[in-house]
């Protein structure tokens, strides 16, 4: 199977990680609920300005797809870069960058 990715990344502006867990929450939910892929985590600077999520499954946008309107909901989404990775890490494979407006 191949592995696709849906990464984000944005800017945080807080150490109260409250907002993201929540956000991880929902997106995990959805995307399990959906069977579409698995959320993966997240990556968050220690002073929260930035940080990326990270979801892997076998079609990136259909993955895509299910989280989108979930990180449009959270205003600290927006301007957020979304990278759609069409095959594994080390393929060389496409990808299409994005951002939430």
């Amino acid at each position: 199977m191949t592995e696709h990715a849906v990464i984000i990344r944005f800017r945080y502006g807080s150490t109260n990680l409250d907002r993201l867990f929540e956000l991880e929450g929902q997106l995990d939910a959805a995307i399990s609920k959906a069977e579409v892929g698995e959320y993966d985590g997240n990556e968050i600077a220690v002073d929260g300005s930035d940080g990326s999520l990270y979801m892997y499954g076998p079609d990136a946008d259909r993955l895509f797809a299910v989280v989108e309107p979930i990180i449009r909901a959270h205003s600290f989404m927006k301007g957020a870069q979304v990278r759609r990775r069409y095959g594994g890490a080390k393929s060389g494979a496409r990808e299409i960058t994005s951002t939430i407006e």
